[in-house]
């Protein structure tokens, strides 16, 4: 145990009151903001409440708060609540610290732990909880609070950091989807590619006259090869955000069956996206191996490369448009899973600029991502930095100076 410091288990330090599970009967358009955990990420989506209340799940701005049920990884932890007074929901605690606990002290502690009480935490999937009295009974060395609010400040200084280029890198994603959108749509073409400023209006988007549009399966094929019993390939995964994943490494566990035969082969290349969960944005362009493997309920299908752009393609199928067309076409589907099949897939339309014009928008797309990349790439190493940081101070190993009071 380091001088000064006192090993004390958190319910000795803060006080957890849970929030209350508000029915969707008791939404209302107006009164308090139900604070809830999409709310914790920065959602400004709002239910309302007016009515009887427990003054304790009553949030104000500044408050420490702890999702104790969510995504792992994303959602699951601390958060200092910077949004509006409103009333705490159920799957959230408001977390008061006690009397020598420094507020900003215990929100570093809690995302430091964060991982240790994650791995300890219930839940078979990527959405985890925490049992109260679990959290309540885990052990923390303590130092005095003036070295806490120290530690804090320091810290602090790194969140910050992290924060405007967090800052940075969602106004540019905001400039490369809107860079995206009005390449791929012709609203803004490239000057060697300019011959009219006609435009052609087809069902979903406009595009320049120079452009035309086929439905996807005039352009592309579905592929349906099965993995054979014996062959062993990597399984992949299509994720909403950045398209294919490794499965193992995304999951951080095993998530698909042990036996692969009749998984279907995806080629790099080829594009893929499971049925059942496209609408939400789950598309993707398989570039990471030669040959991976994908979930029976993947409709996997290989564009014309003398027709379509691959990078290009991605372009497209990723925009939030297209998006909202998969959402509105699986409504529409007459399979009554919730599924759009590769029947109904192909006949949406794709706007199909000239071969060279594709290959131009994809390079100019590329060299926008390498910025964010690369800014992406800074926020992890200022992470990690933070991260080692954090285990030097929040352990004692290094010791603070603290001013004496005059």
């Amino acid at each position: 145990m380091r001088s000064g410091w006192c090993e004390k288990h958190l319910g000795e330090i803060c006080e957890l009151v849970n929030g209350r599970g508000f029915k969707p009967h008791e939404w209302r358009k107006q009164g308090l903001p139900i604070i809830r955990i999409q709310n914790l990420n920065g959602s400004q989506d709002f239910n309302y409440f007016e009515g009887e209340y427990n003054p304790k799940i009553v949030v104000n701005s500044g408050q420490l708060l702890f999702a104790w049920s969510g995504s792992r990884g994303a959602s699951f932890g601390p958060h200092i609540w910077r949004g509006p007074r409103g009333v705490l929901n159920y799957h959230t605690w408001k977390v008061i610290p006690k009397e020598g606990t420094d507020r900003d002290f215990l929100f570093q502690l809690l995302e430091f732990e964060t991982q240790k009480i994650e791995a300890s935490s219930h839940g078979a999937s990527a959405l985890v909880h925490v049992q109260k009295g679990d959290m309540e009974q885990r052990l923390f060395d303590i130092p005095h609070i003036e070295e806490q609010r120290k530690i804090a400040e320091i810290l602090r200084t790194w969140d910050l950091g992290v924060e405007k280029l967090e800052a940075l890198q969602a106004a540019k994603m905001q400039r490369h989807r809107a860079l995206t959108h009005s390449l791929v749509f012709g609203t803004r073409q490239l000057d060697r590619f300019h011959t009219t400023d006609q435009v052609t209006p087809h069902r979903w988007f406009t595009l320049p006259a120079s452009c035309g549009s086929l439905p996807i399966g005039k352009l592309a094929r579905e592929i349906a090869e099965r993995n054979a019993e014996g062959e062993q390939h990597e399984v992949l995964s299509c994720s909403k955000y950045d398209g294919f994943v490794r499965s193992l490494e995304y999951f951080k566990k095993q998530v698909f069956s042990a036996d692969l035969s009749g998984y279907k082969k995806i080629w790099r290349g080829d594009f893929g996206f499971p049925s059942n969960h496209v609408e939400e944005g789950s598309i993707g362009l398989q570039n990471l191996i030669d040959i991976g493997v994908v979930s029976p309920i993947y409709t996997v299908f290989r564009f014309d490369p003398k027709k379509v752009d691959g990078a290009y393609a991605f372009a497209v199928l990723k925009t939030g448009l297209y998006r909202h067309i998969f959402e509105v076409s699986t409504s529409a589907s007459v399979d009554r899973r919730g599924s759009l099949r590769w029947s109904e897939f192909s006949k949406l339309p794709f706007p199909l600029p000239p071969l060279a014009e594709q290959q131009a928008i994809a390079e100019v797309l590329h060299t926008a991502q390498r910025d964010l990349d690369a800014l992406s790439n800074e926020i992890d190493l200022l992470t990690r930095q933070k991260r080692g940081l954090m285990q030097k101070l929040l352990t004692g190993e290094w010791r603070v100076k603290v001013e004496e009071a005059a």
